[in-house]
C-alpha cells in the first residue's frame, strides 16, 4: 500500500510514518520544512519527502492519505485529497486501524508523565521478552527510536504475580495478545475529526497519571478537558485494567465515576489518597546523582527496594504506573520488571544532560506546564544538591503563554537558585489574556528567588556564561527547540578563556 502523510515532520506523524515503512508499505510525505531530528530520521527510514503542501504531492495517487492535526481545512494538499476522493484519515485513526489491530493496546494518558511512563512500560515489556510494539512522543534512549512494530502472534503470558490489586498471593493476569504501548494524547485528531486522539486506541490496559487543565486552545474550560478523560476511561472494557494515580483528586473522581474495568490505584507514601487504598505504593528512599530509589509495596506486600536512573518523585510515580500496567496487566513477573527498570536510561528532552563544560551541567527538559516545571526542578535539585540551579524558561504553548496558570508559576520555580525568562513564544495573544512575565518576575524576587527577563537567546547565553560556575546546573525548559540555545550555550562555555 502507498501511504502519504501530510505534515509528516512532526514527532508523532513522523514516527507513525516510520511504523508504516517498517511494516512494508511505500511511504511518502510532505511538510513545510524538515529540520533535525525528524528530517534526517525520515531520510534514514527511507521515506520519500517533498517540501511544501501541494496537490502535486499526491502524484502518483496514494492508496491512503494521513493528515496531521496541524493542517487546517484550507491546506491545499489536504483539500485536494478530499476533493479527489482519495481515502484519508487522521494519525490516531490510522494507527488504530492499521497498526493496533491484533494487539493488546496499553495506552498511557494524563496531563503529565505520559512520555516517560509510555517509554518505561515499553521497556519493561521488552525486558520481559514480550516483543511489544510502541509509539512514544519522544525518543526512549534504550531503543534509539520512538516506535517499534510488535512481533505479531506473540501471545502474552499467564505468569504468577505476587501481591496484585486484590492481594492474592499468586494471581494471574488475563491472557492478552502482544502489547502495543502508545502515548494517549488528549489533543484532537484533525480538522475533520475533533475528538481526542486517545479515544481511538481501544485500550485493554490504560494508565491515567494526572489530570490538570491544559491545551486551552482545544479545551477552553476545565469541564471540557475533564470530559475528554471521562470518555477515555469509559472506553476501557470490563475485561481491561485501569492503572490510576489516587494522589490526584480529579483522577479519582473520574475513574470512580466512569470506570467499567478493574482499577489498580498507585501512589507514593505521604500522598493524599482521596479515599482510595493504593495497590501499588512507593516510599521514597534516596536520591542522588545516580537517580532515585524507593521501597515498593504491591498489594500490601513489601516487594523490595527499587532503583531508577531518573530523578524526582514524579519519576518514581511514573515507574510505579509502568510496573503496575505491565505486571498486573500483562503478567510480567515483578522481579523481572524491577531488574529491567533499573536499566531504563530515560527519554530525550526529559532531564536530559546535553553536556557539561567547565563544570557547568546543561540540561534540556520539555517541561512547560507549572506542575511539570516544579517537579523537574525538584528532581534536578535532588540529583545535584550542591551548586546553583539556573532555571531558564521559554513559555511557548497556547496554555503557557496565557495567564491561566499565572499564580501557579510563582511556586513552580521554588527549587531554582535563579530564574531567567525568555520572551513569550506567541505574540498573537491579547495583553489582558497573556502570561505577565513582569509580574511573575517581581513575585519571584519578592519570594527571594532572583528572577529576570532576557530579550533574546543571545542575551541568555551571555548571562549564563558570565554567572554560571563549576558545579552549577542549568535547566533549559521549553516544549520547543528553544532557538538552539543548548548547543549555543555549550559552545559559548567552551570558548571562555
Amino acid at each position: 500500500m502507498h501511504v502519504h502523510f501530510v505534515a509528516v515532520a512532526g514527532t508523532g506523524m513522523g514516527s507513525l510514518a516510520g511504523l508504516f515503512k517498517a511494516a512494508g508499505h511505500r511511504v511518502t510525505g510532505s511538510d513545510v520544512a524538515f529540520y533535525p531530528p525528524m528530517g534526517p530520521a525520515l531520510a534514514r527510514w527511507g521515506i520519500e519527502v517533498r517540501e511544501g503542501f501541494s496537490a502535486a504531492n499526491l502524484e502518483p495517487r496514494p492508496d491512503l492519505v494521513i493528515i496531521g492535526n496541524v493542517c487546517k481545512k484550507d491546506n491545499a494538499e489536504a483539500r485536494a485529497a478530499v476533493e479527489l476522493g482519495i481515502a484519508y484519515t487522521s494519525m490516531a485513526q490510522g494507527l488504530a486501524a492499521h497498526v493496533l489491530l491484533g494487539t493488546s493496546p496499553l495506552v498511557v494518558a494524563g496531563t503529565h508523565g505520559k512520555t516517560t511512563t509510555t517509554a518505561l512500560a515499553a521497556w519493561l515489556c521488552e525486558g520481559a521478552g514480550l516483543e511489544p510494539g510502541f509509539l512514544v512522543g519522544g525518543l526512549p534512549k534504550n531503543f534509539g527510536a520512538s516506535f517499534q512494530l510488535p512481533q505479531r502472534g506473540h501471545a502474552g503470558p499467564r505468569l504468577p504475580l505476587a501481591g496484585t490489586a486484590r492481594g492474592h498471593a499468586q494471581a494471574q493476569a488475563p491472557t492478552r495478545k502482544v502489547p502495543f504501548v502508545v502515548e494517549g494524547d488528549e489533543y484532537d485528531t484533525a480538522f475533520f475529526e475533533k475528538t481526542p486522539k486517545m479515544w481511538h486506541y481501544r485500550p485493554e490496559v490504560a494508565v491515567v497519571t494526572s489530570i490538570e487543565h491544559d491545551h486551552v486552545d482545544i479545551y477552553p474550560d476545565e469541564a471540557s478537558y475533564l470530559a475528554a478523560f471521562a470518555g477515555f476511561i469509559e472506553r476501557v472494557p470490563e475485561g481491561g485494567l485501569i492503572v490510576a494515580y489516587c494522589g490526584d483528586a480529579r483522577v479519582v473522581e473520574l475513574v470512580v465515576r466512569h470506570a467499567r474495568a478493574e482499577i489498580a490505584w498507585y501512589a507514593l507514601d505521604g500522598d493524599e489518597l482521596h479515599g482510595q487504598a493504593p495497590h501499588w505504593l512507593g516510599a521514597l528512599a534516596g536520591s542522588d546523582a545516580s537517580g532515585q530509589s524507593f521501597d515498593l509495596f504491591a498489594g500490601g506486600v513489601m516487594a523490595g527496594r527499587v532503583a531508577i536512573q531518573l530523578s524526582g518523585a514524579h519519576n518514581a510515580k511514573n515507574a510505579l504506573a509502568a510496573l503496575a500496567a505491565v505486571c498486573q496487566g500483562f503478567g510480567v513477573p515483578l522481579a523481572t520488571a524491577t531488574r529491567t527498570l533499573a536499566r531504563f536510561e530515560g527519554v530525550a528532552r526529559r532531564q536530559e544532560l546535553r553536556g557539561e563544560v567547565r563544570g557547568v551541567r546543561v540540561y534540556d527538559d520539555f517541561a512547560h506546564h507549572p506542575t511539570a516545571v516544579r517537579e523537574t526542578l525538584r528532581g534536578l535539585r535532588a540529583r545535584h544538591r550542591e551548586g546553583a540551579l539556573f532555571a531558564v524558561y521559554e513559555p511557548r504553548t497556547a496554555t503557557a503563554c496565557r495567564a491561566l496558570h499565572q499564580a501557579a508559576y510563582v511556586e513552580a520555580f521554588d527549587s531554582a537558585t535563579r530564574v531567567v525568562f525568555a520572551p513569550l513564544g506567541r505574540t498573537n495573544i491579547a495583553a489582558t489574556d497573556a502570561l505577565d512575565l513582569d509580574a511573575l518576575t517581581a513575585e519571584l524576587n519578592l519570594r527571594g528567588t532572583p528572577a529576570e527577563r532576557a530579550p533574546s537567546i543571545a542575551a541568555i547565553v551571555t548571562l549564563l556564561c558570565r554567572d554560571a560556575r563549576a558545579g552549577d546546573s542549568v535547566a533549559l525548559l521549553s516544549n520547543g527547540a528553544f532557538g538552539g540555545i543548548h548547543e549555543q550555550l555549550l559552545n559559548a562555555l567552551g570558548a571562555l578563556r
